[in-house]
């Protein structure tokens, strides 16, 4: 059960940096916040695959033409979900937002059953609970505002893209060394950071050189929200070579209640009786489909 232990630590580091990112949203842009996890994860990254590389005894990759698109298709899909869900917790609050994103959830068992890895009929009822309560949760509360709206369909959105981002991670770590799955994670994290820095810090330079400009200036900020997700990253992607995006999902939902605490505690947000109700029948249909 290495799998859920790896999953319970990366939640609360995922909730650390999403609160360390949504303060850069402001003079960055949600793109400018996003290089932030990327490019400042990445020495961090390769610090721990040089750890892992240099235990890994017999391991060997297999680079191929079918894990390059699952590792690229993979880093286009969390860049995208992570610019939707720092917009969405400008919206709809830190919280809000987080637990809207647990949609990734159904999306990723339903994902993941596409792609051959199946589920137990108590998974699939405790996917179908969770979906429930998120579905109460996305319905925007009376007198709400577009942005609210808005911020519920990103949410929405971030977890649909996390969702294929998920089961897209988990092909490339099988693909390229089955036998060594944490060596696999490691690489392919590293691999896809790379690629997302280049991509997006070029496309800033390109075109928002002013959101390049803010995040290099808040570099001491920006570290620890890259470390907080090189590491976040290293503990989802190696759950995800041992466990399908379904369960491992699942597990993740532990960073709703952190989210909640983080967001009263730093952004002075307070949830609703009914958002409350709501995430305590997510959090049921989550641990049904663990246990499933």
């Amino acid at each position: 059960m290495l799998w859920i232990i790896l999953t319970a630590l990366a939640a609360p580091l995922q909730v650390a940096r999403n609160a360390l990112q949504r303060g850069l949203v402001g003079d960055a842009g949600p793109w400018g916040a996003t290089l932030v996890r990327f490019l400042f994860g990445l020495p961090f990254s390769l610090a721990m695959f040089g750890v892992i590389a240099a235990v890994s005894q017999g391991a060997s990759p297999r680079m191929s033409f079918g894990y390059l698109i699952a590792a690229v298709v993979g880093a286009l899909a969390q860049m995208g979900a992570t610019a939707a869900l720092l917009v969405a917790m400008r919206r709809s609050g830190f919280a809000v937002a987080t637990a809207l994103q647990q949609s990734s959830l159904p999306f990723a068992a339903i994902l993941g059953a596409a792609l051959g890895d199946a589920l137990p009929a108590t998974a699939w009822a405790g996917v179908a609970l969770a979906t429930a309560g998120l579905g109460v949760l996305t319905w925007p509360r009376r007198g709400a505002g577009e942005g609210a709206f808005s911020g519920a369909l990103l949410g929405l959105a971030s977890g649909f893209a996390f969702a294929i981002a998920l089961n897209s991670y988990r092909r490339a770590g099988i693909l390229l060394e089955p036998e060594h799955p944490i060596y696999a994670a490691l690489a392919t994290v590293c691999l896809v950071q790379a690629f997302q820095t280049a991509l997006l810090a070029g496309l800033l330079a390109a075109f928002r050189p002013s959101a390049l400009i803010a995040v290099l200036a808040a570099w001491r900020q920006s570290l620890g929200a890259g470390f907080c997700g090189s590491a976040a990253s290293a503990c989802w992607f190696a759950a995800l070579a041992l466990a399908p995006a379904g369960p491992v999902r699942a597990v993740g939902v532990i960073e709703m209640p952190i989210a909640a605490a983080a967001g009263r505690r730093l952004f002075r947000e307070r949830l609703t009786l009914i958002q409350i109700v709501a995430g305590a029948v997510t959090a049921a249909g989550v641990a049904l489909t663990a246990l499933g």
